[in-house]
Formats: structure tokens, C-alpha cells, sequence
């Protein structure tokens, strides 16, 4: 398999990981959407998990890998906000949680230059 083609399988597989993790655990997800969303959290948890599998089925298929990595990418600066709130509201925490919450703020710019990686290389690997 080309390395490009694994790549994209890597980046699907950790998408569909945490999109399923949304409907298996939704209350730590529903914690760290930001109050000033509309609705409530527990249905942003989940549209956002449901995003989250669409976009993993997108990227393991090579007709639309190019467009649903693209989405991946603006999906991690969209969930952005979540992340700093996160950080915000763990701050008072002991260490390993705080800094496992800080850590997760300059998680997202490998995760976006990943999937603009992936997108670059759509017609790689098996369809």
C-alpha cells in the first residue's frame, strides 16, 4: 500500500475512532462544547461525532478522499473552540489533566496539515 494511501487509512480510522467515541462516551464531549452555541450540548456531540464517521467514509474512499480531507481540515479548525474551552475549564485541575488539555491546542495544526496532506494526494491507494 502507498504510504499516502495508509496515510489516508490512518487519518479515517482516527476520525471514525472519535466519532464513534461521541455516541459510546458523549458526556465528556458534552462538556467542552462552547455555551455560546445554540441548542444543546448533547446534540452538538453528536452532529459532531456523526461529521466526524461522514468524513472518515469520505477519506477511505479515493473518488472522494480529495473533499472530505479538505472537510477534515476545516472540521479541526472548527472544533478549535471546544479544545480552548477545554483548556479554560481544566486549568484548576492537577497537572497531567491540565496539561493533557493544553496539549490538545497545538494538536489541531498537525492534525489540519495532515489532512491538507491527504487531500493533495486523493488518487492514491485502492479505490
Amino acid at each position: 500500500m502507498p504510504r499516502s494511501a495508509s496515510s489516508s487509512l490512518l487519518l479515517a480510522g482516527l476520525l471514525a475512532t472519535s466519532g464513534a467515541a461521541h455516541f459510546a462516551a458523549p458526556r465528556q464531549f458534552d462538556a467542552i462544547v462552547p455555551r455560546a452555541l445554540p441548542g444543546t450540548p448533547r446534540g452538538w456531540t453528536y452532529a459532531s461525532g456523526a461529521v466526524e464517521l461522514a468524513l472518515a467514509a469520505g477519506i477511505a474512499v479515493p473518488r472522494t478522499r480529495r473533499t472530505a480531507a479538505l472537510a477534515a481540515a476545516a472540521f479541526f479548525v472548527g472544533v478549535f473552540p471546544a479544545n480552548v474551552k477545554m483548556a479554560v475549564d481544566w486549568r484548576n485541575r492537577p497537572a497531567p489533566q491540565k496539561a493533557a488539555a493544553l496539549g490538545r491546542l497545538p494538536l489541531q495544526v498537525p492534525l489540519v496539515l495532515w489532512a491538507r496532506s491527504v487531500a493533495k494526494n486523493k488518487g492514491e491507494g485502492p479505490s
